[in-house]
């Protein structure tokens, strides 16, 4: 006989009030970008700014409505390391970006 698992977690979930359920939500629903055809190779720097500039279009067409463009950006931020997306940031708040102005 197999022994049996102790459950880390139980099986009744606590109430929640609305911000810890908003960040519940988040946190279920953040997903890394996904395959790109356009980017085999294991350096995925390409696919990085490639997946910031996306971002920025979205933001560029839907008039800066952040909320729409909430998962490119996302995608943008799980396949960048932070210091770059960081650095590109600032670099669009003092307008020196070279990348997609919005």
């Amino acid at each position: 006989m197999a022994p049996s698992i102790n459950k880390i977690f139980s099986t009744d979930i606590p109430a929640l009030d609305e911000k810890q359920e908003d960040l519940l939500q988040q946190v279920k629903n953040i997903r890394t970008t996904p395959r790109d055809q356009r980017f085999p190779s294991t350096n995925q720097a390409n696919h990085c700014w490639n997946r910031y500039n996306e971002w920025l279009l979205c933001l560029k067409q839907t008039g800066k409505d952040e909320e729409k463009c909430q998962p490119f950006r996302q995608y943008a931020v799980s396949i960048c390391p932070s210091p770059w997306t960081d650095s590109w940031d600032e670099a669009r708040e003092e307008g020196s970006f070279p990348g997609l102005k919005v």
